[in-house]
């Protein structure tokens, strides 16, 4: 295609869920309730374990890291899927979309990093326990918590090149409720299929590998709980990996089906399903997740609020 056939496209428009365009204004108010209850959640328990010294162990450092995580994985998409809800242009710059795609991976690749350490933590406490202070230590848990860091924010760095090469000379309306690799490739005025097997490797090798890892851990896991002769034993071994588990099961379930797939394969509403459940459902359930589950942050939340006198 000759350069002087089309122009650049400067700027894309989300179209979100067109087919709910009556009641944006409930939707709004619904996604704001979530957002506003995932940033107090995710900040209480970060928060709560950072203040509380019984909580200063590798299990909690990983949960308020999570925590954390979460707060700027939402903020990456939700504050513009708000303002798409009330805009009548719902529009966003090249740059802004390719910064939003960035944050998003980078923080996701984090988090799948973040919940394979943390499943490793539990291996080496139920499996390993007599070795588990000196395998995981405080220098050993920060040089973790780092490399789940750097390798998620490096991750999407050659995809976001790649596409930030492509030529986009229209349309511009992204089928998906925020800017993402997929609904963007599609929008290309060339061939995209070396991008299209880039994204696919890098989201296999990053999400297959991570869930592999975690899987190998339970496993091991469970082979020794159900060594534990006592019920009590046993359901006490199994309690500390709860919620841990339960996060993982619906993280990587919807995010094995959006992003381990070399060609579309289900419907725009199927996709902006499952964008919901990663994007918007995760974040918000974790605090209730590793609150209502678990009975040591239940405690130090008691504890905070009666040193600050909230609790008589």
């Amino acid at each position: 295609m000759g350069t002087g056939n089309w122009s650049q496209v400067t700027e894309f428009i989300i179209l979100g869920f067109p087919q709910l365009q009556g009641v944006q204004t409930y939707l709004f108010l619904l996604l704001l309730l979530i957002y506003l209850t995932t940033i107090l959640g995710n900040l209480l328990i970060f928060l709560v374990v950072r203040l509380d010294t019984r909580l200063h162990t590798p299990m909690y450092h990983f949960v308020s890291i999570l925590s954390f995580l979460e707060l700027g994985y939402t903020a990456a998409t939700i504050p513009k899927m708000l303002a798409n809800l009330l805009s009548e242009k719902k529009t966003i710059s090249f740059s802004g979309c390719l910064l939003q795609i960035y944050f998003f991976h980078s923080l996701g690749a984090t988090e799948c990093y973040l919940l394979t350490a943390m499943a490793y933590d539990r291996y080496l406490a139920i499996c390993r326990p007599l070795h588990y202070p000196v395998l995981m230590n405080p220098t050993r848990c920060a040089k973790i918590a780092v490399g789940c860091w750097l390798g998620g924010l490096a991750g999407p760095v050659a995809e976001i090149s790649l596409v930030s090469r492509l030529p986009f000379c229209g349309p511009n309306h992204i089928q998906h409720i925020f800017c993402d690799f997929p609904p963007v490739l599609s929008l290309a005025c060339t061939d995209t299929s070396i991008n299209v097997l880039v994204d696919f490797i890098i989201n296999s090798c990053k999400i297959l590998a991570t869930f592999l890892l975690i899987l190998s851990s339970y496993l091991q896991i469970i082979r020794t709980v159900l060594r534990i002769p006592s019920a009590a034993g046993k359901k006490k071994a199994f309690s500390t990996c709860a919620s841990h588990l339960t996060v993982v099961l619906i993280f990587y379930g919807s995010i094995l089906f959006m992003y381990v797939r070399l060609k579309k394969s289900y419907s725009l509403d199927y996709d902006r399903a499952l964008a919901v459940v990663y994007s918007v459902l995760t974040p918000f359930l974790n605090p209730f997740i590793y609150s209502l589950r678990n009975k040591e942050i239940k405690e130090a939340m008691r504890r905070q609020l009666k040193r600050t006198g909230t609790l008589g």
